[in-house]
């Protein structure tokens, strides 16, 4: 018999019965998953390939990529089934491994930017050092730091709250999120909240902070030098500022509507708004790289001939 405080399923109450519109909105999810797949592919493809694209700056770029690849995996396929299912019904092991993902995804993506951060800042302000500090062993050691951290930490805020005793299994989500099973528990989450709130800051406002250090540190030298130095460094770090800008408005809509019940105030604004961090730097990441560093534009250029 099931433990009614232990749910064996959740239910997602977002999804409403669209009737054949819902086929319309299966179309839209399949294309945007279809062109993330594609896009990103492309990218990690033409990195690897490309001996000349061998390089730090580039290695960082595909591992977003690849992390875009990963998060999205957790949303997009159930999703999918989701729509057209007439019952929205995830399992517990199910909800538990979204939340795992999605969240170590959301959660990897900053501080890899921060790790670009800091190979712009070396490039830009250490030139002649630079071959020196950004090895190859480095580049792994950031890379390595960059996933485990928020890998280690998500596994302990998903263990924690697994075994909250819970008043209840309605989502309010179009997938599960860890705040919406935590607000479900009938017990304190102190604790959750305490460990929550440092993994929030060690995985989003530290790395933030550290980006905008490197970068003001860049635009002070840049202040300094030549027209020219700055509108080489400029081509260099547009692509990144406008990748941590996109990113960072996304995760501050999930954050604010993480305290709204969202059957209260829904409308498809709001549904794409909750998905946006998913969606929004999954796509541009690839197109923004692709389009703006003549490298890899050239080279997906080339592949193109062939």
């Amino acid at each position: 018999m099931e433990n009614d405080t232990f749910p064996v399923s959740f239910h997602l109450t977002l999804y409403r019965d669209q009737g054949h519109v819902k086929y319309v909105y299966f179309l839209i999810i399949l294309i945007v998953y279809l062109a993330i797949l594609l896009l990103n592919a492309s990218i990690i493809l033409v990195v690897m390939k490309e001996k000349s694209l061998h390089e730090p700056m580039y290695i960082f770029i595909s591992c977003l990529s690849v992390n875009s690849l990963y998060g999205t995996a957790g949303l997009f396929p159930r999703l999918s089934i989701d729509i057209l299912s007439d019952s929205h019904v995830i399992s517990r092991p199910a909800c538990f491994t979204q939340i795992y993902v999605i969240y170590t995804y959301s959660l990897s993506e900053l501080p890899i930017l921060a790790v670009m951060a800091y190979d712009r800042y070396v490039a830009i302000c250490q030139p002649l050092r630079y071959h020196s500090i950004m090895t190859m062993r480095t580049t792994a050691l950031l890379i390595a730091g960059a996933f485990t951290w928020p890998f280690f930490w998500i596994a302990m805020v998903v263990s924690l709250a697994s075994r909250l005793p819970l008043c209840g299994r309605a989502i309010t989500r179009l997938y599960c999120s860890n705040w919406s099973v935590v607000k479900l528990s009938c017990v304190s989450t102190a604790s959750n909240n305490a460990l929550g709130l440092f993994v929030l800051t060690s995985s989003v406002f530290l790395p933030s902070g550290f980006i905008l250090f490197t970068y003001i540190r860049i635009l002070v030298l840049c202040h300094k030098r030549s027209a020219e130095f700055r509108s080489k460094a400029l081509q260099t770090c547009l692509p990144h500022m406008v990748t941590f800008v996109t990113y960072s408005i996304a995760i501050f809509c999930d954050v604010l509507l993480n305290r709204f019940e969202l059957d209260q105030i829904m409308n498809i604004v709001t549904l794409v708004f909750s998905v946006e961090f998913l969606v929004v730097p999954p796509v541009l990441n690839p197109l923004i790289y692709g389009l703006t560093l003549p490298e890899i534009r050239k080279r997906n250029q080339l592949d193109c001939m062939s």
